[in-house]
């Protein structure tokens, strides 16, 4: 059995040329804490499907040459109409998913042996009964609207263009952990600053250490000490299959450049959910929020929606970095004695 961590929600953006750097008022940049990217870049938006209000949102806020609400109000309602087609015409689309164990196939054993020796799988993907097993990407159901092109883009030349079945199963399930890349900088006694180009960058935690789990400890007189994590999650391609339908949970990149490339079967960690309980715990949060629309609309949203020209709007973009600020605050005071 293998469970999920906590959940992962957008992939990362590779970055390109152009340079910004962490800065605080007052304080000059410096260079090792810059951060590479893209000025700009090209999303892909599913339409017609709840809600309008944050389409239009999404394009105030991120499109480089915003067009009109009129416009793009009838656009939407245009591809809304579509998808009332779709309800009657796909009804069921979703239900009973093809699934096939990975095990069955004997040339992906040294693989998934390999896969399953990771930390991050054994301690990770343990509260629901899990698998490692192939999946149809046309029968799989989405919850992400947005599709970065760009990185889709670095992720197909990265594949190259016919890739092996190894290369498939490394990248849906990349036991290697590659990350994008990230920068850290204290700009102050009690403030420190993380930035990546990537949407996946999140707090993972915090923690309380002993002191002899640090090497080199400088004070020898510490009793305790407070961690906080910053980083990336696994970024496994992970699906959830509740109710007979199959959620893609993360990876929703590699699965859109896999199809794109003509690549339907793909290996995924797969969690059994039995009860909306458990998909409370484990889901992203636009599925926790609104379940019923993946799991009782007789056509959800599905992946080759991203592929349909009357439910896709390509967006040319602002490129943004994400940016975590975690702060230290201390406070001293003394309280009776009991």
């Amino acid at each position: 059995m293998i469970a999920s961590p906590e959940t992962l929600e957008p992939e990362p953006q590779t970055p390109l040329p152009i340079v910004t750097a962490v800065t605080q008022p007052g304080r000059d940049t410096k260079p090792e804490h810059a951060v590479a990217h893209d000025a700009s870049g090209q999303t892909l938006y599913l339409i017609g499907r709840p809600t309008l209000k944050s389409f239009l949102r999404f394009i105030a806020r991120e499109a480089t040459d915003p067009e009109d609400d009129a416009s793009l109000i009838a656009e939407w309602q245009a591809a809304k109409d579509h998808v009332r087609e779709l309800e009657k015409s796909e009804a069921g689309h979703a239900d009973k998913p093809l699934i096939t164990s990975i095990e069955v196939d004997g040339k992906y054993k040294p693989l998934l042996v390999e896969f399953l020796k990771d930390p991050l799988v054994q301690n990770g993907f343990n509260t629901v009964p899990t698998e490692v097993a192939f999946i149809d990407l046309d029968s799989v159901v989405v919850y992400q609207h947005h599709i970065d092109l760009s990185f889709v883009e670095q992720l197909k030349k990265k594949l190259g263009p016919a890739p092996d079945d190894e290369q498939i199963f490394r990248a849906c399930l990349p036991y290697d952990h590659p990350h994008p890349p990230a920068k850290s900088s204290r700009v102050d006694d009690d403030t420190f600053v993380f930035v990546s180009p990537s949407n996946d960058m999140r707090v993972l935690g915090n923690m309380r250490l002993n002191p002899n789990q640090l090497k080199d400890h400088p004070s020898p007189g510490a009793v305790g000490v407070v961690g906080v994590t910053v980083g990336f999650g696994s970024n496994f391609l992970n699906a959830l299959l509740i109710e007979g339908r199959l959620i893609l949970n993360n990876g929703s990149h590699r699965a859109y450049a896999l199809r794109e490339m003509g690549i339907t079967r793909v290996p995924c960690i797969v969690q059994h959910i039995s009860t909306r309980d458990e998909l409370d715990v484990l889901a992203a949060s636009p599925i926790r929020r609104d379940p019923d629309s993946f799991l009782k609309n007789p056509r959800p949203s599905m992946l080759k929606d991203y592929f349909n020209p009357r439910l896709r709007k390509i967006v040319p973009v602002h490129r943004r970095l994400k940016q975590i600020i975690v702060k230290i605050h201390v406070e001293e005071a003394y309280v009776p004695g009991v």
